[in-house]
């Protein structure tokens, strides 16, 4: 299957870079260009893509803005992975928050973005384990939004998955915790997200410490 990305950022070169390289790719097409963050809400309206390269800094509509107008919107909405040259953790935060997929730095290897751009159309999160410690920071900072929530329908087995990936474990360190193969665990996951009513991984964290199913230092 080809994923259709959506490139936005206010720095035309930037665009063409990213766009060159994604679309060299054989299962990748880039399928158009942002210069701001109202234009990404059109282009998105417009051309239905699967994943969208966001900036945060941009002008007329930032990126956690456009970010959660395009996350809002009904139907079925893309994935956004959110690039910065800022590693900042209330960007980290609002951007996970607003519903985006990942975080990406703007350093990252070409390989590293193409793999990035693989992961969060597949419904993974990618959150760098530095990323995802400060995001754990911060939830035990401000402490829970809402009540603590309920599981129902989640089982025990379940449960514990969601557990340690609201800690930030990857599908392969959570099989090695539990003893079960690396897709038994990703089909637990799946559950988890179905049952929750959750987009995908990186909600699936917000929503663990949001509603208190999981504190930090649990």
């Amino acid at each position: 299957m080809t994923i259709r990305v959506l490139v936005a950022d206010d720095q035309g070169m930037v665009r063409t870079g990213f766009t060159a390289f994604l679309s060299a790719q054989p299962d990748i097409d880039v399928v158009g260009e942002a210069a701001d963050g109202e234009e990404a809400v059109r282009r998105v309206a417009e051309l239905s893509p699967d994943v969208v390269l966001m900036d945060v800094r941009m002008p007329v509509l930032d990126g956690l803005q456009a970010t959660r107008r395009i996350l809002s919107s009904g139907g079925r909405p893309p994935k956004v992975l959110i690039l910065t040259t800022f590693d900042l953790d209330d960007y980290v935060y609002e951007a996970l928050r607003a519903g985006a997929s990942g975080f990406l730095l703007k350093d990252a290897s070409a390989g590293q973005l193409a793999e990035a751009v693989r992961v969060v159309a597949d419904g993974e999160a990618l959150l760098a384990p530095s990323v995802t410690r400060r995001l754990i920071s911060e939830f035990a900072r401000l402490g829970p939004r809402r009540p603590r929530a309920t599981l129902d329908g989640v089982t025990e087995r379940e449960a514990e998955v969601l557990t340690l990936v609201a800690h930030g474990l990857s599908n392969q360190e959570i099989a090695e915790r539990l003893v079960l193969s690396e897709q038994t665990v990703k089909t637990h996951v799946g559950r988890v997200l179905a049952k929750l009513g959750l987009r995908d991984r990186a909600q699936a964290i917000v929503h663990a410490y949001e509603t208190g199913l999981v504190r930090p230092g649990e």
